[in-house]
């Protein structure tokens, strides 16, 4: 739906089989959409920036969890023609060849396109890989693809996406509290605009594991093998947790977990559209929202997780503060809904609204993720 560098910040990833169309929204009958173009422009400048792609390669769950997806399924990749869209310097472009691809199309719209050939050739491997510099929706090619790769996760976005209450107090005294006295100055008057300032657009952090109040919830499950571009236009979730501590509400942390299916494929697997679908479970509570989190056993499963108590990633968490926090004392309540949803001015771009409430407070939150 969006990407994070396209505004200075970080880059989505990810690996399906087979990977989900992009979300496009189309222009009316006639008119030239030069907006869009501009967009996808800026988009792809974006990654013609060295610095996007070694974060990427330098986070190990990432690509160690991208790495492992292709040679364990490398079944699926042995003598094919294989597609990598938005494929950078080309590392899962290499990987695919190194797994047994009989030829790879590595395509990327950025000028990044120019080194991945480089690398390509500096590993011997131009007779296997071509590199296309342009757009996937440009590009001809004259022969069948069996298999595509994609690295397309970007912050919130999307396998099982959940989201759970935090605090944080030490955010909010450095962003807010700060202004309440400076050199013995009362500054409180800044307090408005510095809550808007810091806290209009959701945040990229990493949070600890114990500044989480709740058992998380699954606002959306994914199976990318069935999954329509309709279906991500707007994703809603209620909600309702109770805090596991007494302590104030800041606000809410987004994260996803990806599931890359069986590790080992037997014959059976092949014979069933579900041996790709994610291997979570988990228990409910009183309310329907999942307690735990239950994972297959890692032999049978790779997992890549975003999580608060995971390995930190490049993609860390999603925040969405709140302007004032709400005390809440253990086993309180907190509900409420979200609803996630393309902008109709920026494709890239989310609309999020999220309602709250907690004891006697009930609050709206609006913002959008650039």
């Amino acid at each position: 739906m969006r990407d994070k560098y396209a505004h200075s910040r970080r880059s989505p990833s990810g690996f399906v089989l087979p990977a989900p169309p992009p979300v496009v929204v189309a222009p009316k009958e006639g008119v030239v959409a030069s907006s869009f173009l501009d967009q996808d422009r800026a988009y792809f400048h974006a990654y013609s920036h060295v610095g996007i792609h070694e974060e990427m390669i330098k986070d190990r769950a990432r690509t160690d969890a991208y790495r492992d997806a292709i040679f364990f399924h490398a079944d699926y990749i042995r003598d094919k023609v294989v597609m990598d869209v938005g494929c950078g310097t080309g590392i899962l472009s290499i990987f695919c060849a190194y797994a047994g691809a009989r030829k790879v199309h590595a395509v990327d719209a950025s000028a990044i396109a120019v080194q991945a050939r480089e690398v390509v050739k500096a590993n011997n491997l131009s007779d296997v890989i071509t590199v296309h510099h342009g757009r996937v929706e440009d590009l001809q090619i004259f022969e069948e693809v069996d298999v595509i790769v994609s690295e397309w996760m970007g912050y919130m976005l999307l396998y099982e996406l959940y989201m759970a209450p935090i605090t944080n107090a030490e955010k909010y005294s450095e962003c807010i509290d700060f202004w309440r006295s400076v050199y013995g100055i009362d500054m409180s008057a800044m307090l408005p605009l510095a809550k808007q300032c810091s806290f209009e657009e959701p945040c990229i952090e990493t949070v600890p594991a114990e500044s989480v109040l709740s058992w998380p919830i699954v606002i959306k499950q994914i199976d990318c093998n069935t999954v329509t571009v309709r279906e991500l236009e707007t994703v809603k979730a209620d909600f309702s947790v109770s805090s596991i501590m007494m302590a104030p509400l800041h606000g809410f942390c987004i994260w996803f977990d990806v599931s890359f299916g069986t590790r080992v494929l037997q014959e059976t697997d092949l014979q069933s559209d579900s041996s790709l679908d994610s291997s979570f479970s988990g228990e409910n509570d009183n309310n329907g929202n999942s307690r735990t989190k239950k994972r297959a056993n890692p032999s049978d499963c790779i997992v890549l997780s975003t999580a608060p108590d995971s390995t930190p990633t490049h993609w860390a968490q999603t925040i969405l503060y709140v302007y004032d926090p709400i005390e809440v004392k253990q086993d309180q309540e907190i509900s409420g809904s979200i609803e996630l949803s393309q902008s109709k001015e920026n494709p890239r771009f989310l609309n999020i609204h999220l309602k709250y409430r907690s004891g006697n407070r009930e609050c709206v939150k609006e913002s959008v993720m650039r």
